[in-house]
């Protein structure tokens, strides 16, 4: 089933997420439908805050990179199988100099800004087996865990730019919490008259 997109300034994107045990209901559906409500909207990742539910479970598919001629032939090779569920993430290890890549967000559609992350991650997290894995990960598949890992810590991508940057979008991420945004995708709008 497909869900709404919780849209920039709803309360839910600003919460730090709350860990879940095996216990928690419906969780394989939860994850089915937080895939579908992804491809729909034609992203690399989702969080849970995304759809409302302040937990610390995201979900990547990041196979599309997987055709950028740009990067390397090990890196499509990493992004062409990339498609994962990580439940009760925690990133242990960032390392590496921080580079610049153009970000965006299902819960902040139309805008796109330079961010800046490091290009190596170890992460430990359980899968939906529920075995705790520690993985580490670099370039593109890094890049997309830590913007999603964002999502359950309460940050979104648009606080990790200057102040400056942010006066710009101000407008505009006003605009997108009415709902005044075009978008081909369900979302729910936090000041959107009804």
């Amino acid at each position: 089933m497909i869900l709404p997109i919780v849209a920039y300034g709803d309360p839910v994107l600003k919460k730090m997420g709350e860990e879940i045990d095996s216990d928690y209901p419906e969780l394989d559906k939860l994850i089915e439908n937080m895939f579908e409500t992804m491809e729909a909207a034609h992203g690399v990742g989702l969080a849970a805050p995304q759809i409302g539910k302040s937990i610390r479970l995201f979900v990547v598919d990041a196979t599309p990179f997987a055709e950028d001629e740009d990067l390397s032939e090990e890196e499509r090779e990493q992004l062409s199988t990339f498609r994962k569920t990580f439940i009760n993430p925690i990133i242990t290890e960032e390392n590496g100099n921080e580079w610049g890549f153009e970000e965006g967000c299902l819960s902040i559609p139309n805008i796109r800004e330079e961010v800046f992350r490091q290009p190596e991650i170890e992460i430990e997290y359980y899968d939906t087996e529920w075995n705790l894995l520690t993985e580490r990960y670099s370039g593109i598949a890094a890049r997309v865990i830590q913007h999603e890992y964002d999502h359950i810590e309460g940050v979104l991508f648009t606080d990790h730019l200057s102040a400056l940057k942010k006066r710009f979008l101000k407008k505009k991420l006003t605009n997108i919490s009415k709902g005044d945004t075009k978008v081909d995708y369900k979302m729910k709008f936090p000041l959107k008259k009804r």
